[in-house]
């Protein structure tokens, strides 16, 4: 079978908006919001300012090289021929990552969660070519602390929904996957015993079935897709790692300084005529991480302005000073919320650049002036590729009808009307 490729820019599908497009466009207005612009000669630049800062390389390495072997990927092949190498690269300070991340969806959820790690593999190969004297890992960032069961716990094929139905609540991640082989069994009947429905059925149950929570399951299952390809799998719900995190999480805690500073950065972009209030993404809170233990993932709130802290729907309070010393003694039940986890992500690793979506750069915008108050290098942010894949038969049907790919993204009365 021939396959032929062809790019076909963001601006002209009309399916690309709001900040993301501006970015793509170049746009003058939006420059105050990133350091980098998308090209791979920024990232001599990157790669020079994080040179300057300190990464703790050999917990990354450890932590990484752990996190494989309890998930039952020490003896496999490609792990030591391939993945153990990338991680014990990243010990030396000529080695960077290039991330993406996502939630823990069911048996990958939707295209583009693919889309982003097959973006992530294809930067750190150009940059290998580009820069021959680095070595540039590409990382997927499991958003295994996330606590949206929602937005996870389904799946939509051909038509039907399956659905994990569990009263499960909490960090993701640490969710059992004991009662998804009825989910599997749902699958199966779905796309039928084929020779390639089997196999992916076969990859689905080696992922799912022999993992005792999603996050090692959807890093068992990533692993098999892509460690031919050099990617390595994080799970940032590490105490160690959140052990490099701790005074970024008290400084958060204590004073509302992270907020006035991404609330200023989201005036500026309103007042830019960029985007409109309505539509930006995320909006900080006066404390941006969670109270994080088995089955909880709760807001920490102040109490009346106060020095006394309260952990949502619990009865779990702290004052200021026990606060900060349970934070010492058990950083691992500290999360980041969407504001803070990209500083968490970006100080723990040696990372270069981000792959996201239209919505996940919209709000890393919000976040440029975050970064440099907390002393941690913004990377350079890279629009995922999307893809339209059009069979055969389909093919040759657009060709005698006389109508271009790009027309496929024009509203079907204009495609009526050229034909």
């Amino acid at each position: 079978m021939k396959i032929f490729k062809d790019s076909i820019p963001y601006s002209k599908t009309g399916y690309f908006k709001g900040l993301t497009s501006y970015y793509n466009d170049k746009n003058e207005k939006l420059k105050p919001f990133y350091k980098y612009t998308p090209h791979i000669d920024s990232f001599k630049n990157a790669i020079e300012d994080k040179s300057k800062e300190l990464i703790n390389r050999n917990v990354l390495v450890k932590v990484l090289v752990d996190q494989y072997a309890n998930s039952g990927l020490g003896n496999d092949e490609n792990y030591n021929s391939i993945i153990l190498p990338h991680i014990n690269s990243l010990a030396a300070n000529t080695t960077f990552t290039v991330t993406t991340g996502h939630q823990l969806c069911l048996f990958t959820g939707p295209l583009f969660f693919l889309y982003k790690i097959v973006s992530t593999i294809n930067l750190a190969q150009k940059l290998k070519l580009k820069y021959p004297d680095y070595v540039f890992v590409p990382v997927f960032w499991m958003a295994s602390e996330d606590h949206d069961f929602e937005e996870v716990k389904s799946v939509n094929l051909f038509g039907k929904k399956i659905d994990w139905d569990s009263d499960l609540q909490g960090a993701v991640g640490r969710m059992p996957t004991e009662s998804l082989k009825i989910l599997l069994s749902e699958l199966e009947a779905i796309i039928g015993k084929e020779k390639d429905a089997l196999s992916l059925i076969d990859l689905f149950k080696s992922s799912y079935l022999n993992q005792v929570n999603l996050a090692d399951a959807t890093r068992r299952l990533v692993h098999q897709l892509f460690s031919r390809k050099g990617l390595v799998i994080l799970d940032g719900d590490d105490p160690r790692l959140k052990k490099e995190f701790i005074s970024c999480f008290a400084h958060d805690v204590l004073n509302s300084e992270n907020k006035l500073i991404v609330n200023n950065t989201i005036v500026n972009l309103v007042n830019s005529g960029l985007v409109s209030n309505n539509k930006i993404q995320v909006h900080p809170r006066e404390i941006n991480c969670y109270y994080l233990i088995d089955g909880i993932r709760e807001r920490i709130e102040r109490l009346d302005n106060s020095d006394n802290y309260l952990v949502k729907n619990t009865n779990i309070s702290f004052s200021a000073d026990e606060l900060i010393k349970h934070l010492n003694e058990y950083p691992e039940r500290f999360s980041p919320n969407v504001v803070l986890r990209p500083l968490y992500q970006e100080k723990i690793l040696p990372n270069l650049a981000y792959i996201g979506g239209p919505g996940e750069l919209s709000y890393w915008f919000e976040l440029r002036d975050l970064f440099e108050s907390n002393n941690i290098n913004f990377p350079v942010l890279i629009s995922r590729n999307s893809v339209l894949w059009i069979d055969e038969v389909s093919n040759a049907k657009l060709k005698k009808l006389n109508i271009d790919p790009v027309d496929l993204f024009l509203p079907f009365n204009q495609i009526e009307k050229k034909y």
